[in-house]
């Protein structure tokens, strides 16, 4: 669960060799200065079975850290940085960190021999088990936002109290406008037959709309200082939300674990949101991670 007040955690962030890893990190950073933690490089490499092979693939991977937190130093020197070059594979090892971390930060794209896929194996498999929320940066993201303005999907018929706490304390820290979305459309709801009459489309849509109002006013005392917006639409949720990211500093989506047991897999909207969001993704673990 999404815990703001524990604040011993690092922001922890992983790298590889290649790619977009300083606009990743710079993310990683300004997440990191934002909720005053410390911040965590963390490159794992696939080492081989000797000592000879960790030893050549750490000296290698030294390689990739060490610009990387120069540049934090340098560029965010009120951030308190490490690095570290650990062997394994590197989605287990992010899944097992990712238990003593606030955040984790990844790259859009991930290793693991999947690199034509819209989104890295790694990063999939982590935004999936991960015991702490997960930003997927996707590359390119300039460091500014065009708006100062957080998205999270609300699905009302199992409302994501941990995704909903992250949004809105990411909206108050950035002073940030936070856009409440709801978005719902089956096939099934349209009439096929004669004499078949559709559902009150306005009615679903006031009850929604009610629903969402009812939850910011919840969270109103303990962040008075963020304006919100409700949005409820009629179409697919991944469609209004890769729409509603465009422009967006952060679209959040929860994970939609289940209680009790491991999560297996990710809902098909925060999937499908990770694949196509404009903006960095937030996927919050809903309910237990055991």
């Amino acid at each position: 669960m999404y815990d703001a007040n524990a604040t011993d955690r690092p922001v922890l962030v992983g790298v590889e060799e290649g790619g977009d890893q300083h606009t990743i990190v710079r993310h990683a950073a300004r997440q990191a200065a934002l909720h005053n933690r410390p911040l965590r490089l963390l490159h794992v490499v696939e080492a081989g079975d000797t000592q000879e092979r960790r030893t050549a693939a750490t000296a290698l991977g030294a390689g990739v850290v060490e610009p990387l937190t120069a540049m934090v130093r340098l560029d965010f020197p009120q951030v308190p940085v490490t690095a570290e070059v650990v062997p394994g594979r590197p989605a287990a090892v992010l899944v097992e960190r990712s238990s003593k971390a606030a955040l984790l930060v990844l790259g859009h794209r991930g290793s693991g021999g999947f690199a034509r896929l819209p989104l890295g194996s790694v990063s999939w498999q982590v935004a999936t088990h991960a015991a702490c929320p997960v930003i997927v940066v996707r590359p390119g993201e300039t460091s500014t936002a065009p708006e100062n303005r957080v998205v999270v999907g609300v699905d009302i018929s199992e409302v994501s109290e941990e995704a909903l706490d992250l949004a809105f304390a990411e909206a108050d820290l950035r002073g940030a406008r936070l856009e409440l979305l709801h978005a719902n459309f089956h096939l099934g709801e349209m009439p096929t037959g004669p004499g078949m009459v559709a559902p009150d489309f306005k009615a679903l849509d006031d009850a929604a709309r009610r629903q969402l109002e009812a939850v910011a006013a919840e969270r109103g005392a303990r962040y008075p200082r963020v304006a919100v917006e409700v949005r409820v639409e009629r179409v697919r949720p991944a469609t209004i939300l890769a729409e509603a990211s465009r422009r967006a500093a952060l679209l959040v989506v929860g994970s939609h674990g289940r209680t009790g047991l491991r999560r297996l897999m990710l809902g098909s909207v925060s999937a499908a949101a990770l694949h196509t969001a404009a903006s960095p993704v937030a996927v919050v673990p809903t309910g237990d991670s055991d």
